[in-house]
């Protein structure tokens, strides 16, 4: 006769009750909010010259409609190039001498159209100074920028002492 030993009973014991602390919860301070400072702009050095600030206006508008086609252009021919050819493929040409990868002239595009996209904001900025009379005036020294450059470079923010850094003066 064989003996069958009993198997000891499984007892089950139930996992031990932790009590969580309640989360802390800090209230916020009560934002409290400043009025910004109102800034306003001096008057600009040819604030009193409606007719120049108008020519100039026309003159913004019609550089920045260049500089914004230019920037699409070049972004879209970025853009094409990366389509057309596969990375890595060499262009030997008389234009690219050794030979550009797609990857230096995407990146050449997209430069340009930054750049591009850059003037195009500085002459925002020029539009807005002449809405507001403070066009002309050099934004670090606050002299007038002469009448010469700024038909040159209508968008110019700086005077040509500021522009240069002082490098003229000895």
């Amino acid at each position: 006769m064989t003996t069958a030993k009993k198997a000891a009973p499984v007892v089950k014991k139930a996992a031990p009750v932790v009590k969580k602390a309640a989360p802390v919860v800090k209230k916020a301070a009560p934002v409290v909010k400043k009025a910004a400072p109102v800034v306003k702009k001096a008057a600009g050095p040819f604030a009193g010259e409606p007719k120049f600030l108008e020519a100039q206006r026309k003159l913004l508008l019609e550089e920045r409609a260049v500089y914004q086609r230019q920037a699409e252009d070049l972004k879209a021919e970025a853009d094409s190039l990366a389509l057309e050819r596969e990375p890595g493929d060499v262009q030997f040409d008389e234009e690219s001498g050794e030979g550009g990868t797609i990857a230096v002239d995407r990146e050449r595009d997209l430069t340009l159209s930054a750049q591009a996209l850059a003037t195009v904001e500085e002459i925002d900025f020029a539009l807005e100074a002449i809405d507001d009379k403070s066009y002309g005036a050099c934004a670090v020294c606050g002299k007038p920028i002469p009448k010469e450059r700024l038909r040159a470079v209508p968008y110019a923010r700086l005077d040509v002492a500021c522009k240069s850094g002082g490098l003229h003066r000895r």
